[in-house]
């Protein structure tokens, strides 16, 4: 029991550090190559809703747009949702703002350390960067105004401009104290925007900044209880086995237990973690 649990605090450790990053290479590989296909097809979101069903709101996780910051070697894919499950992919669009490129104000959040820490150097973008946004709709070039963080003040936005902000975890990297904010307008003229059909009030706490999923406690009681069964199996067939024996098959499994209550534990921490 003292070594199963061990292994599960330094197998959490491993997931943030190292298995997280692994995660988010195959979501944004496999997302990358479905929105190119979109793109390619004409089949790519514009709006919150979905392309083959005005009535839906698009899928949590649905890939929206490309974000390339040359500056700090940034090409990433941006999903729809900013829950800390989404996260886990890649950055994610605020559901109750304008989508990229687009005409009003657009935020896209994304992850400071764990699961690739996309978002670990805007902090240190330089106010006149120029940076895209690849959409349905086209290119959308932004420049950098500046880098702000709370008690800071926000800059105002120009009618018949577009704003992009870029927000995550400001403080120590597995520490946040708070939010930093990245202010960018376009270029150019901004893309047309549908009608928005979600509101502030539609978000739940889990989307906001700094957010939590509180409803993952179920899972990670399940998960937990799956380790537990599955401990208590292993050192009754110790008995019958063998020390080596049953390590060789207790490896694997607990392995994969450890993991899957590793990465639920990560998405009760704060989604910009």
């Amino acid at each position: 029991m003292v070594l199963s649990l061990s292994a599960c605090l330094l197998g959490f450790v491993a997931w943030i550090t190292v298995g997280s990053r692994l995660y988010y290479d195959r979501v944004q590989h496999d997302d990358y190559a479905s929105f190119r296909a979109e793109l390619a097809q004409a089949t790519a979101p514009t709006g919150p809703t979905d392309p083959a069903n005005a009535k839906k709101l698009l899928a949590f996780g649905t890939p929206v747009a490309v974000l390339s910051i040359p500056e700090i070697g940034l090409n990433v894919v941006v999903l729809q949702g900013t829950t800390s499950d989404v996260l886990e992919g890649g950055p994610g669009h605020l559901r109750d703002t304008a989508m990229p490129g687009q005409e009003g104000v657009s935020v896209i959040l994304g992850r400071r350390a764990a699961y690739g820490g996309p978002f670990a150097r805007i902090a240190s973008l330089s106010p006149g960067a120029i940076f895209k946004v690849i959409t349905a709709q086209g290119v959308t070039r932004y420049r950098v105004l500046d880098v702000r963080r709370a008690g800071d003040p926000n800059p105002p936005v120009k009618r018949g401009r577009g704003r992009l902000i870029l927000a995550t975890a400001d403080g120590p990297p597995f520490a946040p104290t708070g939010v930093v904010w990245v202010d960018a307008d376009t270029v150019s003229a901004p893309k047309l925007a549908p009608t928005m059909v979600i509101s502030a009030s539609d978000l739940s706490p889990s989307e906001l900044a700094l957010g939590t999923e509180p409803g993952d406690w179920l899972p990670l009681v399940l998960w937990g209880e799956g380790l537990l069964v599955a401990v208590l199996a292993i050192t009754w067939l110790r008995s019958l086995w063998g020390r080596w024996q049953t390590w060789t098959v207790a490896v694997p499994v607990l392995g994969y237990l450890g993991l899957a209550v590793a990465d639920q534990v990560a998405r009760l921490l704060p989604n910009l973690m």
